[in-house]
């Protein structure tokens, strides 16, 4: 392979089989459980890197079906999200990602940075109870259960929520293992279709773990619950600060 068909084909690895296709990454009947817990202030500004403010000491715990995206499969996600403020702008800083599919791990940290790591998270229906899990190998660390729709909310309060900027930390680093590239990454969902939204009776547990170490933002209170779906898609980010330079 010559060097200016390396440079015409390059886009992912490896080389010649990349792990993933190349984007857009459109998801279809995206469901969403996002616990909203108030948490320890301390422990908050302990991962939050900056320039990202803390806006109030609250996380949202989010559990994500995901069963027809492009590209990627089927899949189910699980992980931690901070409310945040950059540069006066209103948004969210990605904390951690758990999921059960090689494709948007590797795509999601090559691309935008998403701080993913292989879990196995799960959401079903058991009757009039939505239950939610994260297992990390055989051990539980996270168990969210909610109650079945509920109270219908308003739709395009979800929406507005969904249209707020997200921030990641993309940390890549050189083959001496130093760092080569730190980065705090904007990225957005785009055409967002709404397909209903409720509230309901809500618990979350969170356990300690070793490499899971979601019980590190505990859960001091749970303040709200929403279940939700949507079609949308992941768009493409863009580096607002570099911590190298």
């Amino acid at each position: 392979m010559k060097i200016e068909d390396v440079l015409k084909t390059a886009y992912a690895m490896p080389l010649t089989n990349p792990s993933y296709p190349r984007g857009p990454y459109r998801f279809y009947d995206r469901e969403y459980l996002i616990f909203t817990y108030r948490t320890d202030m301390d422990a908050l500004r302990a991962v939050v890197p900056e320039p990202l403010e803390i806006i109030d000491p609250v996380v949202k715990y989010e559990f994500i079906r995901m069963p027809d995206s492009t590209g990627f499969g089927d899949y189910t996600e699980s992980g931690q999200v901070v409310p945040v403020r950059y540069k006066g702008e209103d948004g969210s800083y990605v904390h951690s990602m758990y999921l059960d599919d090689d494709a948007p791990i590797l795509g999601g940290r090559e691309i935008w940075g998403f701080p993913k790591k292989l879990g196995n998270p799960k959401i079903s229906h058991e009757g009039d109870v939505i239950v939610a899990t994260l297992h990390y190998g055989s051990i539980l660390c996270a168990a969210g259960t909610m109650g079945y729709k509920h109270q219908e909310i308003d739709q395009d309060i979800v929406l507005h929520s969904m249209q707020k900027p997200n921030f990641l930390i993309k940390i890549i680093p050189h083959v001496d293992g130093t760092l080569r590239i730190c980065e705090l990454v904007k990225y957005s969902l785009t055409d967002i279709k709404m397909k209903g939204a409720w509230t309901s009776p809500a618990a979350l547990q969170l356990f300690e773990h070793v490499l899971a170490d979601v019980a590190k933002l505990p859960v001091l209170e749970l303040l709200s619950a929403s279940h939700f779906k949507a079609d949308l898609t992941l768009g493409l980010g863009e580096v607002v600060h570099d911590y190298l330079k």
